[in-house]
C-alpha cells in the first residue's frame, strides 16, 4: 500500500489512547510506505490529550487534533477523514476493542472494491447494546435497503475519494449509516470481512444512552426524508479551522 491515514476518534480514554496510537503506528509502518495515525481528541476531559502528546513526541507520524468541547462521534470522525492526507484512511477507535494487525487482511479486497469494512465476529458487547444495534440495523435497512452486517463497526478502509464524494451531514450516532448508505448511492463497491472484537476493559461507551439512541433514531428519519443525490466529484478543500497540536 502507499500510503495510509488512520483516523482515532477518542473522548475521555486517557487508559488506552497511547497505547492504541502505537500499535496502529507499528501495524501501518509495516504495510504503507508513508502514514499517519490521527487521533482526534473529542473534548476530553481527562489526561488523553497529554498521553497522545507523549506518543506524538516518540513518533511523529502520530499527531492530535483536539476540540476545544466535545462534539460527537461523528464530528470526531469528519475532522479526522477531513485533515487526512494519505490515499487511504483505516478508521478505528481508540478503546483497544480490536486487533489491528488484521488490518492487512484488508488490504487484498482493495483491488475489487472501494470500501472495506468489518463486521464483529462475534460481537462482545452488553445485551442491551446487542438489542440496540439489532433495531438499528433493522431500521437502516428498512429506509435505505442493505448498508451493512455491521454498520457501526470501527474498522473500516476506505479510499480517500470515498470521503470527497459522500457528504455527511450527521455529527453523532448516525454517522456511519449516513456515510454507508450515501457510499452505496454513489455506486461505491463495498466489501464486509469478519474482524475479531473484544470486550472493553476501560473507559465509558457513549453510543447506549437513551438520549443518543434516541437521536439516532430521530436523525436516521430525518437523513431519510431529506436524502440528496449524489453530488459530482470536486476537488479537495481545506480542513476546518481546528486546535492541533503535533511533536
Amino acid at each position: 500500500m502507499t500510503s495510509i491515514s488512520a483516523v482515532l476518534p477518542a473522548y475521555n480514554e486517557e487508559a488506552l489512547i497511547g497505547d492504541t496510537a502505537r500499535s496502529v503506528a507499528e501495524v501501518l509502518a509495516e504495510i504503507a510506505t508513508d502514514y499517519e495515525v490521527i487521533v482526534v481528541n473529542d473534548g476530553s476531559r481527562d489526561r488523553t490529550q497529554s498521553i497522545v502528546e507523549e506518543a506524538t513526541a516518540a513518533n511523529p507520524h502520530i499527531r492530535c487534533i483536539a476540540h476545544e468541547v466535545n462534539r460527537g462521534y461523528g464530528e470526531a470522525l469528519k475532522t479526522g477523514f477531513s485533515a487526512a492526507t494519505k490515499d487511504y484512511i483505516f478508521l478505528t477507535d481508540g478503546d483497544r476493542q480490536f486487533d489491528v494487525r488484521e488490518l492487512t487482511g484488508f488490504i487484498p479486497a482493495l483491488d475489487h472494491s472501494d470500501l472495506v469494512i468489518g463486521y464483529r465476529n462475534p460481537r462482545r458487547d452488553s445485551t442491551v447494546r446487542l438489542l440496540y444495534a439489532w433495531g438499528w440495523r433493522w431500521v437502516v435497512t428498512l429506509l435505505f435497503g442493505y448498508v451493512a452486517r455491521d454498520i457501526d463497526c470501527a474498522f473500516k478502509l476506505f479510499s480517500r475519494d470515498v470521503w470527497r464524494r459522500v457528504r455527511v451531514h450527521s455529527g453523532g450516532a448516525t454517522f456511519s449509516a449516513e456515510f454507508l448508505a450515501k457510499a452505496r448511492q454513489c455506486g461505491f463497491r463495498v466489501a464486509e470481512l469478519p474482524v475479531t472484537h473484544f470486550p472493553r476493559t476501560a473507559g465509558s461507551p457513549t453510543g447506549a444512552r437513551p438520549h443518543v439512541v434516541a437521536r439516532a433514531f430521530r436523525d436516521i428519519i430525518w437523513l431519510r426524508l431529506h436524502l440528496e443525490p449524489c453530488p459530482d466529484a470536486v476537488p479537495e478543500s481545506p480542513a476546518p479551522a481546528q486546535s492541533e497540536q503535533s511533536g
